[in-house]
């Protein structure tokens, strides 16, 4: 819906539509407090989106995809809202979530290199090369102890 050129505003499919995100998430990020409360329509009572809550939900939608969680979501947008007087924790935030995906790379790393491993074995069995297939084994199965390693840190 539209009241004028210079402050459009957004239904929550529209919202929804823009920034990829379903509307029950949207209702979602609100009620947990992700996002500040969203104006309502005086005589719908409806959720009217502008520009504004427009950014703060591509903001968050960036945060979701980075794999953030909604507690450590919550507390960026509301450092966001301090600007600069919480940089030094927004960093944090930030680095701890850069740790969090560089230890997710690394367990993804671990699991392509075993499922190649499990293929390679699987093409020693198909060709009845038991002495390959062995010692692939053993390789598959040290590389399954180092993975449960890295995914239950």
């Amino acid at each position: 819906m539209t009241t004028d050129a210079a402050a459009r505003s957004y239904s929550i499919k529209e919202a929804a539509a823009l920034t990829g995100l379903p509307a029950s998430t949207l209702r979602y990020y609100e009620q947990v407090g992700v996002v500040a409360p969203v104006n309502r329509g005086a005589s719908s009572g409806h959720r009217v989106y502008d520009e504004g809550d427009l950014d703060q939900l591509m903001w968050v939608s960036c945060l979701a995809a980075t794999g953030m969680s909604i507690g450590d979501m919550r507390v960026y947008m509301d450092n966001n809202r301090l600007g600069a007087e919480a940089a030094a924790d927004q960093q944090r935030l930030l680095e701890d979530q850069q740790v969090r995906l560089a230890a997710e790379a690394e367990a993804l790393v671990l699991r392509q290199r075993y499922v190649d491993l499990k293929i390679t074995y699987w093409q020693a069995v198909r060709e009845g090369d038991t002495d390959r297939s062995e010692q692939i084994s053993r390789s598959a199965r040290e590389l399954a102890d180092e993975l449960r390693a890295v995914t239950h840190d």
